[in-house]
């Protein structure tokens, strides 16, 4: 008999439609778009709809999105719409496109108009990764994110009120945000990451269990981490009963004594094929050029130095100082992510930071710093990437390319000011610029123009494979960040070795950052997306420029504050080991079963 929970078998349902006289005909030719009343509109609408009914053998988001996808994300996207209904598991290896998958999904919905209320769970540092790839790459702009002003000044009902919103899952399952999310009917749900929903017990699979869904995708590279249990947990928020029971599920398909160890893999593939699709790089044969990292380390000139110094002794008192405001602390974070970068970003904050009320005591030490800013007229920094752009230069015309990285307007304002003295022609990229003028930046520095000045913006949805080039002339702490800087060079399409230069000053905080990231995880080898699913390893939850901030604070010497980092990097390469060995434990619970082929 069997089981009760295990789902009926699919059927084909035809819908049947009786129409008036001459209907028919009339369905016809405003489906060739004849008749052009509101009557008529209307009645396109219905035919068009009731061509669609059929199903998805053509997708109509192909043609209304600005790239092409490769077949196999392709494949994946219509065995979610078609086989797997809606309701699936998108497991490619990390890397081959698994958030292109699931966005096609979505256009698809929303282009048959078959989803209206939409929201997607990721990380928080992928919350705007998502927003940018899903409005440049898929024309799909209407999304709001969790952090944005007008969500946020709404509250917890602010979930009621945006039909399309990406947050970050740890906001999502806080009680008060919660309790409103799972009280809403949503068309379709995605959560990137799904990995985290392993533990049936946690906070974050409930919250997920519970969400009213139509359609539900599910991303991760590794369902299964330290047990079958948790592939069951995730199956179940898909298709309850598509595994049966949880004891069935043990006792049928998991040798005793061993929670890693499968057993009837035949009957095991065939449940899971309903719900899962999963492609391999080998299957795909997808090479990229090797990447190098050159650390260019530099010493700042005096008044820097100077400078620099101040900056973290006072952003280290600040940090200690009760009175000081969780909005505020986030103001000394930024300057001293400035300082790491130019004195000419740290200024504005400076002055912001002065001239709050709640910080009087340290009024007069903030603004004598910021003349001190003011006054210096060369950096160390600006040294070394001038010597660079000259090797690249002296190279040739085919190996000058040159993308070069920072965090901070201000600082690119420096830069380009300098590149001009230099005789450097630039092309500038950053968030400020319209829509039309970041794509003329972009066409210029891809024909013409040998250097490409940029923020993070172009670190978000632009694809530069053109070049092979790119230099960090400031690191943020978050490495998640430097690694979509080299995603955006470092990419299918890129036929060249591809360098990385990291400037970095001696004893700053982005010089320790960098050692840890660099020489003991060898950061600049890994596939890009695995950064995300080492620091997913962590013991520690926090952000990780929220555990470079402490270590730092906390730090009573040098020699303290380097054994500290030594450790967390100690414990990245852990991390490292864990998700390696998950991978390949992965690869072989899977193999090539579960691809579109």
């Amino acid at each position: 008999m069997p089981s009760p929970l295990r789902p009926p078998a699919p059927t084909t349902i035809t819908p049947s439609f009786t129409l008036a006289p001459g209907a028919e005909t009339l369905l016809d030719g405003v489906a060739r778009g004849e008749n052009a009343d509101l009557r008529a509109y209307h009645l396109r609408l219905m035919a068009l709809r009731l061509g669609l009914v059929a199903g998805f053998d053509d997708l109509l988001a192909l043609d209304a999105i600005n790239f092409t996808p490769f077949d196999y994300q392709i494949r994946a996207a219509r065995t979610a719409l078609r086989r797997f209904r809606g309701r699936g598991l998108l497991s490619d290896e990390v890397g081959l496109g698994k958030t292109i998958e699931a966005s096609l999904v979505l256009k698809e919905y929303l282009l048959r108009q078959m989803v209206q209320r939409v929201l997607i769970l990721t990380p928080p540092g992928l919350v705007e990764q998502w927003r940018e790839e899903l409005a440049t790459k898929f024309r799909i702009t209407d999304f709001v994110a969790n952090n944005d002003e007008a969500f946020r000044q709404q509250g917890p009902d602010a979930w009621l009120n945006f039909p399309l919103v990406i947050a970050s899952i740890a906001t999502a399952r806080r009680p008060e945000h919660r309790e409103k999310i799972t009280a809403e009917l949503y068309d379709l749900v995605i959560v990137d990451e799904a990995h985290h929903l392993k533990n049936r017990a946690s906070v974050t699979w409930k919250l997920v269990n519970e969400l009213q869904k139509r359609y539900i995708l599910l991303l991760t590279a590794t369902p299964v981490q330290n047990s079958l249990a948790e592939l069951y947990n995730l199956v179940t928020v898909l298709k309850p009963g598509q595994l049966k029971s949880p004891k069935e599920f043990q006792r049928e398909f998991v040798v005793r004594g061993d929670p890693r160890l499968p057993k009837n893999r035949g009957l095991l593939r065939d449940l899971l094929s309903d719900v899962m699709v999963r492609h391999a790089r080998s299957q795909i044969n997808l090479q990229l050029p090797p990447r190098r990292a050159h650390t260019v380390r530099l010493t700042l000139h005096a008044d820097e130095q100077q400078i620099y110094d101040a900056i973290v002794d006072l952003g280290r008192r600040m940090l200690s100082d009760d009175g000081v405001s969780s909005a505020h602390r986030f103001g000394v974070r930024t300057l001293l992510l400035e300082a790491g970068s130019s004195a000419a970003a740290t200024r504005s904050t400076l002055r912001s930071l002065a001239a709050v009320k709640g910080l009087d005591a340290y009024r007069n030490e903030l603004l004598t710093l910021a003349q001190q800013a003011d006054a210096v007229q060369t950096t160390a920094k600006a040294d070394a990437l001038r010597k660079l752009l000259d090797a690249q230069t002296a190279a040739g015309p085919g190996q000058g390319k040159v993308v070069i990285f920072t965090q901070f307007r201000a600082t690119q304002e420096m830069l380009a000011q300098e590149m001009r003295a230099w005789g450097v022609d630039f092309a500038l990229y950053h968030g400020g610029l319209t829509t039309a003028q970041k794509d003329q930046a972009i066409r210029s520095f891809s024909e013409t123009t040998p250097v490409l000045l940029s923020t993070e913006a172009a670190g978000e949805g632009r694809n530069l494979q053109f070049c092979r080039v790119l230099v960090n002339f400031d690191l943020p702490w978050n490495p998640q960040r430097i690694e979509q800087r080299v995603g955006r060079i470092h990419r299918i399409g890129q036929t060249l070795p591809v360098d990385i230069f990291n400037l970095a000053a001696q004893g700053t905080i982005e010089e320790y950052v960098l050692d840890i990231l660099d020489r003991k995880l060898n950061m600049f080898e890994l596939v890009i997306g695995e950064m995300e699913m080492i620091l997913g390893q962590l013991a520690d939850e926090r952000d990780f420029e929220e555990i470079v901030l402490d270590i730092w604070r906390q730090a009573q010497s040098t020699g303290e504050l380097s054994a500290k980092m030594g450790e967390l990097g100690d414990a990245l390469v852990e991390a490292r080991t864990a998700y390696q060995q998950m991978k390949e434990y992965d690869e072989a619970l899977f193999g090539e079963d579960f691809s579109t082929e």
